[in-house]
């Protein structure tokens, strides 16, 4: 079984581009794990332009629209950083979560982001003082253990 999040899968500090690119950059970072296959990146580009996957509190998490979920080989999370924030459809977004995921094996994940992310300023907090270890930390509940629960 492969791993939901690892924590080489953590870039922090990423330059600034555009909200397309940064799919682009999920989708081929959840590629190369061994979490999909590639026509998945297309179906994350088409759900984010159908419906923005802007959350709020300055966090994004692209992922692939519902006709594209057989493209999906193992549940998988990417996660980047941008300091200087990425426009995404008009609102501004320092997180992106890329997910990869058929069933709940990502819930527990998103579980944490809402309840340690609660305000924009503690992703701002997040983005900027944060080490790898310390979002790996809090996106899986433990720092013991390499997976994701």
């Amino acid at each position: 079984m492969i791993e939901v999040l690892k924590k080489e899968n953590i870039r922090l500090n990423q330059p600034k581009t555009g909200r397309e690119k940064v799919i682009l950059r999920c989708g081929q970072m959840l590629l190369d794990s061994g979490y999909i296959n590639e026509r998945y990146i297309e179906g994350m580009i088409k759900r984010d332009n159908a419906f923005s996957t802007g959350i709020g509190n300055y966090i994004a998490i692209p992922h692939g629209e519902k006709d594209f979920k057989q493209d999906i080989i193992s549940a998988g999370i990417v996660v980047l950083t941008y300091p200087e924030g990425i426009d995404w459809h008009g609102s501004l977004v320092y997180l992106v979560i890329g997910i990869a995921a058929t069933g709940d094996e990502h819930l527990d994940i998103l579980g944490n982001i809402v309840e340690h992310l609660e305000t924009g300023e503690d992703t701002v907090n997040l983005v900027r003082n944060a080490g790898v270890d310390d979002v790996y930390n809090m996106l899986t509940g433990n720092g013991n253990d390499n997976t994701a629960r």
